[in-house]
């Protein structure tokens, strides 16, 4: 028997029973909605680290506030392109929604060079004119979440929702912390640890309760 005959299973069978094994291994404290929990479901399965729900936080009827603006067509603005290929094609087509990012263009480039910043800063600021009415998914650079907030406070941008999961060390727990205080619901992984991976999750699982019955 080969190793694919003896492990492999099929993407929907794989799916199911990766739910399945996530489900079991979530620590008994969590509280969460129905929504809630698959949205952390989902982000455990990314990332493959149960103990990371424990620092998944929402703001009040977050995700309830996410499904809404995704059904409604809202421009899904990502800090760089990991997010953004993570997020299911399928999903976005079916739904209509489109994204946008910038990290990698001319534009920002020159942007970050004439305002002594860094390409993340510059490719928030170049997004501005998309963020009003958006959902942001920042799952790299502290710097970027940083930028997104001062734009927040400057009335320069009103997303409807920010996913803000950067990773790293320099500033990536009080980048957090600082949308937390903030206006603007949230979906954050407080700390250290989050990533592409799981902004990315976590669109796909919004995207994903727009066609199932929500719960609460």
């Amino acid at each position: 028997m080969s190793l694919v005959e003896k492990y492999a299973l099929l993407p929907d069978e794989i799916d199911r029973e990766s739910l399945k094994m996530v489900e079991a291994s979530l620590p008994g404290s969590l509280s969460l909605s129905g929504n809630e929990r698959y949205v952390v479901s989902r982000i455990v399965r990314a990332e493959g680290d149960p103990q990371i729900a424990l620092d998944v936080s929402f703001s009040p009827g977050a995700v309830d506030l996410g499904i809404g603006a995704l059904r409604d067509g809202a421009v899904v603005v990502t800090d760089v392109r990991m997010v953004e290929m993570g997020i299911s094609k399928a999903l976005l087509k079916s739904h209509q929604v489109a994204t946008q990012c910038r990290i990698d263009t001319p534009e920002v480039a020159a942007r970050a060079q004439s305002e002594g910043t860094t390409r993340s800063v510059a490719a928030i600021r170049e997004l501005a004119p998309y963020l009003n009415g958006s959902v942001v998914a920042v799952g790299n650079a502290p710097t970027a979440l940083l930028a997104l907030l001062d734009l927040v406070q400057e009335g320069k941008a009103l997303p409807r929702l920010i996913i803000g999961m950067p990773v790293g060390f320099v500033a990536c727990a009080e980048s957090k912390e600082e949308l937390a205080a903030g206006p603007i619901p949230y979906i954050t992984v407080h700390g250290r640890r989050g990533g592409s991976s799981a902004a990315a999750a976590t669109v796909n699982a919004l995207l994903s309760l727009i066609d199932q019955k929500a719960s609460t």
